[in-house]
């Protein structure tokens, strides 16, 4: 197979990752540019233990680590016309390489590893340091919906780590619907089965026909949202929880919400 046939399924997706982590997308097809040619003159190979995205990312990142990373001007940070661009480039250059690749990319953090030539541990430390530069920049008021008082009270002590407000807590459809009415939150964690038999999901639906907010689903009862039947939800978190799958979700869904990115744009 040659190469252009092996890489051409995964070119979208780094010039995403490109444009992600330089800001401009300009700029970011220029350096996936640059790993191309260096891979068609012979100047770069593609590591034969790596599966081809993972190995095409990991000659971007090498390109990029000894240009792109040591030139960026922070100067340049107000005169961003997006957000997130301008989010994204406060965070130390290989924070950013390690969050947007786990993120963005859905590499684990083994691949994000290989990708980056760094060690899984690190790898997730870099993460965790993007994650916290996040959630300082992007603290919000939460809803928690949730009916069992115990994981509840979990979640708000989660929230309250990353340095977001629990401004609201309910354990029925009708609690949740009223608790949007007093305070608008800025994101929504919801269980699907709640106290009195109503459910979580069609408490989320009531929600956002008012307000436009990120949600993340935490439930025992997963098969009840991934059926294909509608569009299932990009933040899904399976009961019982680790704490770092959820502090990781919470900055994902606040970063990547599409809403921040129209009011950017």
């Amino acid at each position: 197979m040659s190469l252009l046939a092996r890489l051409a399924p995964h070119l979208p997706y780094v010039r995403r990752y490109a444009r992600a982590l330089t800001g401009d997308q300009t700029t970011g097809d220029n350096y996936v540019r640059v790993a191309l040619e260096a891979l068609a003159a012979g100047e770069r190979q593609l590591p034969t233990d790596m599966t081809p995205r993972v190995a095409l990312y990991h000659v971007f990142h090498a390109i990029w680590t000894t240009t792109g990373a040591q030139l960026e001007d922070k100067s340049g940070l107000e005169g961003r016309d997006d957000d997130a661009s301008r989010r994204l480039l406060r965070i130390a250059p290989r924070s950013r390489q390690a969050f947007l690749l786990t993120a963005l990319e859905g590499f684990t953090p083994s691949e994000a590893a290989q990708i980056l030539d760094a060690d899984a541990h690190d790898v997730e430390r870099l993460i965790t340091e993007a994650q916290t530069d996040i959630d300082a920049e992007l603290a919000t008021d939460v809803l928690i919906i949730e009916d069992e008082a115990i994981i509840s009270a979990d979640i708000e002590s989660l929230v309250k780590e990353l340095g977001h407000r629990v401004t609201g807590t309910a354990t029925t459809h009708d609690e949740a619907v009223d608790a949007v009415a007093r305070h608008r939150p800025g994101l929504v964690l919801a269980d699907i089965q709640l106290a009195d038999g109503s459910s979580g999901i069609d408490a989320v639906k009531d929600i956002l026909k008012r307000i436009d907010v990120p949600v993340i689903f935490i439930t025992a009862f997963p098969e009840r949202l991934l059926t294909g039947e509608r569009p299932e939800p990009t933040f899904l978190i399976t009961k019982p929880f680790q704490p770092e799958t959820v502090k990781a979700a919470i900055s994902q869904a606040l970063f990547f919400h599409p809403s921040r990115q129209k009011a950017a744009a």
